[in-house]
């Protein structure tokens, strides 16, 4: 790396610590006021629910009213303050005299604050204020006795330098967080840069940069044309010596982007774009100037994603290629070619409109009419576009089976009011026809017909076959998830049968006897959109 220039990694591993470390700033700003906000008002409350919790003890109330000895009063006091660990528990009469202070000695003196006012008038109100122990947030709540009548009050608080640690110790945890972020982003950058390193076969974007010019000096200073062409026939590269032969030809438009077989219809070049094949000397007519072409396709990943055309004008020495090569001759023998294929073709023609061309004409006709009425009897009685196109697929893949298979439906099927219903008919259909086919595949009557049949909201399927049948303890395992008579790795279908069917709420009743077949019916409750009947 020369002297001045940062490397790609080390580029990226500063780009995530510079905005890692402004996400910090922002969230310090945006956060850590509504933190220190939240944890003072955590603090707030528990000092609420500590006085609370005293004002309402019944030694409290029974102490002041002269029902119980003032003395419990600071040994009550005392034993809250260390199991809420709070900084004091002051219980106070009506004129603001102390009934109990973490110093015993000022028990009996006035309560030192100025913030007390609100509470001997049976406010209950959190203050910030100085006393005899320091600044304090502190929560006042009125006593009252039995009878609703106030006797006193008690005041909670907390040190501001415990509030202060409190909101100190959560802003820490985003710091530690983010400096958690900061080491992750940085092990990614590092990751990160490594990988589109590795992408880059190892190149520095300058040195990727450098490269870049170099080919496009050693592009442009060739005289022969080169144009690049991506998967999609778009022209990517065109050289200077190119664009002079495209205004030669009279191509004056930008082909940058355009389709190469749009803007160069005669040279061919789309032709086989995504072919590997390699053409060498190929000649090629652009607009009545020759030019000859050399083909190369971008292999990448083995498979070719683009293609490499070198040309150049031939146009000069046409004379001296024709007599080297042989042009003339070789357009002669062209010239003959086309003329048999041509007789050829007539022959073809003649043949085509004899008696063979109306057979032909009646086949087609008799195929063509049998898909219009199975497709018309699906899409007149099924009006569900989904499951009519689900069936006539079904119909396809019967006879290519070499199954008979007969759809019957003696009143159209309307369309369902809740179209999840469809996506289970599908399932369950699917998978009875599924069975019906390979159950009769062996059998010289292979047939199987689906009879569909709507009334009252209540919709009913029948699947029958003309296969072997079950038996009764058959019947009974054949809804077991991973249960097969046809070998591993199946036995999904007729469980996925019953899960859809219980999840529209339906039944399914079988009927079936060894070497009589097997009838599937198929109960579902069925709301018609629109409330159609």
């Amino acid at each position: 790396m020369k002297k001045g220039r940062w490397s790609l990694q080390l580029i990226i591993i500063i780009f995530v610590c510079i905005v890692v470390a402004v996400s910090l700033l922002i969230t310090d700003l945006l956060i850590s006021k509504r933190v220190a906000s939240s944890v003072e008002g955590n603090q707030a409350e528990k000092a609420r629910n500590v006085a609370r919790m005293v004002a309402h003890s019944p030694l409290i109330i029974e102490a002041m009213s002269g029902k119980r000895d003032e003395s419990d009063i600071q040994q009550y006091a005392n034993e809250m303050r260390v199991l809420t660990n709070v900084y004091f528990v002051v219980v106070m009469d009506m004129k603001g005299i102390r009934k109990s202070h973490p110093d015993s000695k000022k028990i009996g003196q006035r309560f030192i604050g100025g913030d007390e006012g609100p509470v001997l008038k049976g406010k209950e109100h959190v203050s910030y204020s100085k006393g005899s122990l320091g600044p304090s947030l502190r929560s006042f709540t009125p006593i009252k006795d039995k009878e609703g009548k106030q006797i006193g009050a008690v005041a909670v608080g907390i040190s501001l330098d415990n509030v202060e640690k409190a909101v100190n110790k959560s802003r820490t945890g985003i710091f530690i967080g983010t400096l958690i972020g900061i080491l992750i982003g940085v092990l990614g950058a590092v990751i990160l840069a490594r990988y589109i390193k590795k992408v880059l076969l190892g190149l520095e974007p300058f040195a990727i940069a450098k490269l870049l010019e170099e080919r496009s000096a050693m592009l442009q200073s060739v005289r022969e044309g080169i144009v690049a062409v991506d998967q999609k026939s778009r022209i990517t590269l065109v050289n200077r010596a190119a664009q002079r032969l495209f205004q030669k030809a009279g191509l004056n438009e930008a082909p940058i982007g355009l389709n190469i077989g749009e803007y160069m219809p005669t040279a061919r070049l789309s032709t086989d774009v995504n072919a590997k094949n390699v053409e060498i000397d190929e000649e090629h007519n652009l607009n009545g100037i020759t030019i000859l072409v050399n083909r190369v396709p971008v292999i990448v990943g083995n498979k070719a994603v683009g293609v490499i055309a070198t040309f150049r004008d031939k146009t000069e020495i046409q004379l001296l290629a024709e007599q080297l090569s042989g042009v003339r001759l070789y357009a002669d023998a062209l010239r003959a070619q086309a003329h048999e294929f041509m007789n050829k073709l007539h022959v073809i023609l003649g043949m085509v409109h004899m008696g063979h061309y109306d057979k032909l004409t009646e086949y087609i006709n008799e195929t063509v009419d049998h898909r219009k009425n199975e497709i018309g009897f699906v899409t007149r009685k099924i009006q569900d576009p989904v499951l009519a196109g689900f069936l006539i697929g079904k119909l396809s893949y019967a006879r290519e089976s070499g199954v008979e298979l007969y759809v019957s439906c003696d009143h159209p099927l309307p369309q369902p009011e809740n179209s999840n219903i469809t996506h289970e008919l599908i399932t369950v259909i699917g998978n009875l026809i599924d069975n019906a086919i390979e159950a009769v595949t062996n059998y010289s009557v292979k047939r199987v017909d689906v009879v569909f049949d709507y009334g009252d909201e209540i919709l009913t399927i029948e699947v029958k076959d003309t296969g072997a049948g079950m038996s009764v303890d058959l019947q009974n395992e054949i809804f077991e998830k991973g249960f097969s008579t046809k070998g591993e790795n199946r036995g999904l279908g007729m469980y996925l049968i019953t899960q859809a069917i219980e999840k529209v709420e339906g039944e399914l009743i079988i009927s079936s006897k060894p070497g009589k077949g097997t009838v599937f019916a198929v109960y579902i409750p069925y709301k018609a959109e629109g409330g159609e009947i």
